[in-house]
């Protein structure tokens, strides 16, 4: 009797790390116009492909007759950064290049940003922070973290922005 072992697809076939020219076109008006532009970029962000950053932490440690410590165990964890006011956040990237600025250790974990936000949530993070090591830093927090957890779509209404249930 023979298995194969079956990898499921996490939905991002032919995802070579790079960010999508979109995401990218629209961080960049978000740079030059953050009042203004983070509704239009968030709404183009919500559903892209982001790479969630783990790193191995150390578990248990054993000495050897000299006192060096060995690792024993590690586990792979999602990272949360805690900003000067005390709220914390999950790290997201859009490309690979921009998370190994961050941290060239880190292993990318491809997700939607509205599965991070829901991560974010379970986590007991008050964000998600997008490209904290650039090329622009975006936050998405509040309201729009907790819409995004709950499968709400940001769509333009009108001359302005609203939430609605996705179909």
């Amino acid at each position: 009797m023979s298995f194969e072992r079956v990898i499921p697809d996490p939905g991002f076939a032919g995802d070579d790390g790079t960010a999508a020219l979109e995401v990218a076109s629209v961080l960049a008006a978000y740079d030059a116009a953050p009042d203004t532009g983070h509704a239009a970029a968030l709404a183009v962000l919500q559903d892209s492909r982001v790479l969630v950053p783990v790193l191995a932490v150390a578990g248990e440690v054993e000495y050897d007759e000299a006192g060096l410590a060995h690792d024993k165990t590690s586990d792979m964890a999602t990272v949360l950064i805690t900003g000067r006011d005390g709220r914390t956040a999950l790290l997201a990237f859009t490309s690979m290049g921009s998370l190994q600025a961050w941290d060239p250790q880190a292993r990318p974990v491809p997700v939607t940003l509205r599965r991070a936000a829901r991560s974010a949530l379970q986590d007991g993070a008050d964000a998600v922070l997008v490209d904290v090591a650039g090329p622009v830093m975006f936050a998405v927090e509040g309201d729009e973290l907790n819409a995004l957890a709950q499968d709400l779509v940001l769509v333009r209404v009108g001359p302005g922005w609203g939430w609605v249930r996705s179909m």
